[in-house]
């Protein structure tokens, strides 16, 4: 068993079950492991879960603009292929977004906007806010549709009341990043 296998099978306890019920002992079991061999990989569970984050967006899209493409289509590029990636797994959203937040992985989401961005001509500390602005944007909206998605397969919410808007709340967010940029 390696690093690779470990998270793997994470991936695929993710896939099926969703976030709760990815524990180390489900894990363990998955693998046929005592749980405490997962501990010679990683540390703890947030490690694991930080190199989960990081393969939810490896396996992702990864969209190539092109160099004749604006700054503008490539930021849209880069938050479609970002929200594709973490709406690919139950609970995608939630782990990217966590262990962005915590530090511990998803860097790659920050990263491939903030490269996108760089055409666009905003001071460093504004091409940051932004970067993490367009990301709290993808990663809520993706929460927020994974939530309902998790509601109505069991009943609780009419799965058709709820729009698919990201196109044009994304519009809206990079409309205030066009408005800086020209500022």
């Amino acid at each position: 068993m390696d690093r690779r296998e470990v998270v793997d099978t994470a991936l695929g306890i993710l896939g099926r079950v969703g976030l709760p019920d990815l524990t180390m002992r489900r894990l363990g079991t998955e693998l046929g492991v005592q749980q405490s061999a997962i501990y010679h990989h990683f540390a703890n569970k947030q490690e694991l879960l930080g190199a989960v984050a990081d393969e939810i967006l490896a396996r992702g899209p990864h969209t190539d603009t092109g160099d004749a493409a604006g700054w503008l289509d490539q930021v849209r590029a880069a938050c479609h292929d970002v929200r594709a990636a973490v709406l690919a797994f139950s609970d995608g959203a939630d782990v990217v977004s966590s262990m962005f937040a915590f530090g511990l992985g998803g860097r790659e989401a920050y990263d491939r906007v903030d490269k996108a961005l760089a055409g666009a001509g905003l001071a460093a500390e504004t091409e940051d806010v932004a970067v993490r602005t367009l990301l709290h944007f993808v990663f809520g909206h993706a929460i927020a549709q994974q939530t309902a998605e998790q509601a109505a397969r069991v009943g609780a919410i009419d799965a058709s009341s709820d729009p698919d808007d990201f196109a044009a709340g994304l519009g809206l967010v990079l409309a205030g990043v066009a408005a800086a940029a020209t500022a």
